[in-house]
């Protein structure tokens, strides 16, 4: 089995009206691996990952993307649009387009790769449509194609993202809070399937979420964060209610009645 380091995070800082957002904080996530952000809201999940794409620039410290500077001290890296290219991101609250049809959001994952003309005028070729239609098909959301994208569930406009992320050929997945506004039915599709990329595609996974139960189900490794560091990464396994408690004291209480009733579908 190779071993790539898919992301690297070193030492990186985040400020935000003076209060550390970020705080030297270090990571590393190989290729294929599926890992989960976890803590209590404002520790630094969301905020991690939009360094790891670079929709947000550090104060201090540097993201790699497979062995590449994406930011290094706040300064985004000449090529950034082809580095983000490698990197799908889905959203809590879906990020798709509710006016355009769903074949034509899955579509937008070409984007990076077109021309200036092509992109700006959405300009797609049949063989563009065909692999969109297949990336659907995949995701089990193909009956859909042609409906606008605000007449789908929650559920299925996560799918429609994920299906954009494989016409854009990530090689990595950043999911923040993908599932928190979905029904447990829709949210356990929504894993099995982010799962299902992992394995038979090695697509590199990395999730924040609060439910803890889903991080114990679907993950092998969590990292664990508390006001911007690290408190924690290794096996879920080891990240028991007692182990919670002693990284959070009190604020164990919301990752882990968050997560009863997740499973119960």
């Amino acid at each position: 089995m190779r071993n790539i380091i898919a992301i690297e995070v070193s030492n990186l800082s985040k400020k935000f009206k003076g209060k550390p957002a970020l705080d030297n904080l270090s990571c590393t996530i190989r290729e294929g691996e599926m890992v989960a952000l976890v803590g209590a809201s404002g520790s630094g999940k969301s905020t991690l990952l939009r360094h790891m794409n670079g929709l947000q620039n550090g104060d201090s410290g540097t993201v790699f993307i497979f062995g590449t500077p994406l930011q290094t001290n706040g300064q985004l890296h000449s090529k950034i649009r082809s580095l983000r290219s490698q990197i799908g991101c889905i959203f809590q609250q879906f990020n798709l387009v509710k006016r355009l049809t769903v074949l034509e959001n899955v579509l937008v994952g070409n984007l990076a790769r077109l021309s200036f003309a092509r992109s700006a005028f959405h300009l797609f070729t049949q063989e563009e449509k065909t692999q969109a239609l297949s990336a659907l098909e995949r995701v089990g959301i193909l009956e859909h194609a042609y409906k606008r994208a605000s007449m789908l569930s929650g559920g299925q406009q996560q799918r429609v993202a994920i299906a954009r992320c494989l016409v854009q050929r990530a090689k990595i997945i950043l999911a923040d809070e993908p599932i928190a506004s979905l029904d447990p039915e829709s949210a356990r599709k929504v894993m099995e399937l982010l799962v299902e990329l992992n394995r038979e595609s090695r697509i590199t996974v990395v999730t924040s979420l609060h439910q803890i139960q889903m991080v114990r189900r679907y993950f092998n490794r969590a990292i664990a964060l508390r006001d911007g560091e690290v408190l924690f990464d290794g096996a879920t396994t080891e990240l028991g209610d007692r182990k919670l408690n002693e990284l959070y004291g009190t604020a164990a209480e919301e990752l882990v009645m968050r997560g009863h009733g997740e499973l119960m579908v």
